[in-house]
């Protein structure tokens, strides 16, 4: 069977790394002079922490190449097909880590690189697509070229409580920043051609901008592959939560609601109180 790796930027639970075996190369988180692994070693909590007391935002990297090469060599010496996917290549280096990896143990013939041109669980419904398929028995080549089919088809989008966090990761100006602050503005940001882009800014309590940002998308959301979608956050109010969640519940489209929290390289650029539906069209 084809092994599924991706990279911990697609923000999948460890129950659905279980359910669905997949592994994962985390990448490099750095506040100052200290480097943690994503998921591994450091919380967003720990995160924001530090991010407020020292008033810039953490820096991110891809994972190293050592490291992708033993995640890959078990499975290369065993002569099995390996599937890895990769946050967009705009945002980061960590498919081509990948890449250079596989050629360092000679393994271009079974290791296939997929960029996702996306981000956090727009990665995920990928991931879990590619590995749903190689429980089906499909080949590397044929995963590919399907989640190849798939991926303009992702939709990925978050509503942003507080700016501060993309200022200061230079993903937003200063100004916005500020207007956002006194205005109560909390914007759309969309994940299209592996880029992040603001769309409709929503006005008021974080609760309201949320649920409105939902029910916006409801035609779309009717329409959309019913094996799942996600909520995915950064660690909102249980009661925000649950709401988007019976809502989705409500629409009678979906098998499967499904909730992950925000990893730490998301979680760095966005900021607490990030919350997003991401489905396949």
């Amino acid at each position: 069977m084809v092994k599924i790796i991706a990279d911990s930027t697609c923000d999948l639970s460890k129950d659905l790394l279980e359910k669905y075996d997949i592994s994962i190369l985390p990448l490099h988180i750095l506040l100052g002079e200290t480097e943690y692994l994503d998921g591994v070693n450091i919380t967003p909590k720990e995160i924001y922490d530090w991010s407020d007391a020292h008033g810039t935002t953490p820096k991110t990297s891809a994972p190293s190449q050592d490291a992708a090469a033993e995640l890959l060599k078990p499975y290369v010496d065993e002569g099995r097909e390996v599937v890895c996917l990769s946050i967009s290549g705009e945002m980061s280096a960590s498919g081509n880590v990948m890449r250079m990896a596989a050629e360092d143990l000679g393994a271009m013939n079974l290791v296939r690189i997929v960029d996702s041109a996306n981000l956090s669980t727009g990665i995920g419904h990928l991931v879990i697509e590619a590995a749903v398929m190689a429980k089906d028995g499909m080949d590397a080549d044929t995963i590919v070229r399907r989640i190849e089919e798939l991926k303009p088809r992702v939709r990925a989008s978050f509503v942003v409580d507080i700016l501060t966090f993309l200022y200061r990761g230079g993903r937003c100006s200063g100004l916005a920043a500020m207007a956002g602050g006194v205005l109560r503005l909390r914007p759309k940001i969309l994940v299209e051609d592996g880029k992040m882009r603001p769309g409709k800014k929503y006005r008021g309590r974080l609760d309201k901008a949320v649920m409105t940002y939902v029910t916006d998308m409801e035609e779309e959301l009717k329409q959309a592959k019913k094996d799942r979608v996600f909520i995915t956050h950064s660690g909102c109010d249980r009661e925000l939560v649950e709401a988007v969640r019976a809502y989705l519940i409500s629409l009678n489209h979906f098998d499967e609601v499904l909730e992950t929290v925000a990893g730490g390289v998301i979680s760095s650029h966005c900021g607490p109180g990030t919350l997003g539906v991401l489905y396949i069209a």
